[in-house]
């Protein structure tokens, strides 16, 4: 299972402080997902080596509008292994589900975003992953809170209809938000969702970071075809 951080400057800790602190709880990776304007500086290798724990080179997209974001998410492809594209209004909710380049959308019932069944069924048919952002259950309370609980329900209803891909994640900002697995576990079977269903929304992103990293790769030519692939079973 993996867990995506927001990691100094845009969150308060280290992503080595971060990343031991993972390792701790069980984690297998991080992905740091800082927003494209606040980037960390880290050696995601060193860090590995260190705290036995994989590092992935994230990144999330901030923008005003589709027009911004497009420009965005062709700048910062090349470079992260996992793209992410902030959401949380109708027109960018509806850009993200619909480009292949964007691997999740990111908080996409926050700021008076929606999700319905018309963008569920595109991010099925590109690929794209919806978040389920635990940080509304965690760190709200009061009518906020209740919100963002019946957000995430009416999202897992739609996107269990459809069998939509999805992660995960409690959106730390702080080696002292981050939540062990368990935790996580406990607190989706309290807002309605099972264990399971958490458990697997966290272990999609190594699973994205692992598909994306082939795809990198210079023996990847297209899925199911790699370069030197049947010289080396020969």
């Amino acid at each position: 299972m993996y867990e995506a951080v927001r990691a100094h400057p845009e969150g308060q800790s280290t992503v080595a402080r971060l990343a031991k602190l993972a390792a701790d709880y069980g984690y297998e990776g991080v992905v740091v997902r800082n927003h494209s304007s606040a980037r960390a500086d880290y050696d995601a290798g060193g860090i590995a080596d260190e705290y036995g724990i994989d590092v992935v080179r994230g990144v999330e997209i901030r923008a005003d509008d589709p027009e911004q974001a497009s420009g965005s998410v062709g700048n910062f492809r090349p470079s992260h292994t996992i793209l992410a594209l902030e959401g949380g209004t109708n027109a960018l909710n509806r850009f993200a589900v619909e480009q292949a380049k964007v691997d999740v959308l990111a908080g996409p019932m926050a700021g008076g975003g929606d999700v319905n069944h018309v963008l569920v069924k595109a991010a099925v048919e590109n690929g794209v992953r919806i978040e389920f952002d635990l940080s509304g259950v965690l760190r709200a309370s009061g009518g906020r809170r209740v919100r963002a609980i019946q957000s995430l329900r009416k999202l897992e209803e739609i996107a269990d209809y459809y069998d939509a891909p999805y992660v995960v994640s409690a959106d730390p900002h702080s080696h002292l938000e981050l939540r062990a697995p368990r935790e996580l576990r406990a607190l989706g079977e309290e807002v309605g969702l099972s264990s399971d269903f958490i458990e697997d929304g966290l272990a999609e992103w190594g699973r994205l970071a692992e598909r994306n990293r082939c795809i990198d790769s210079e023996s990847f030519i297209e899925p199911g075809v790699e370069r030197g692939r049947y010289e080396e079973e020969s």
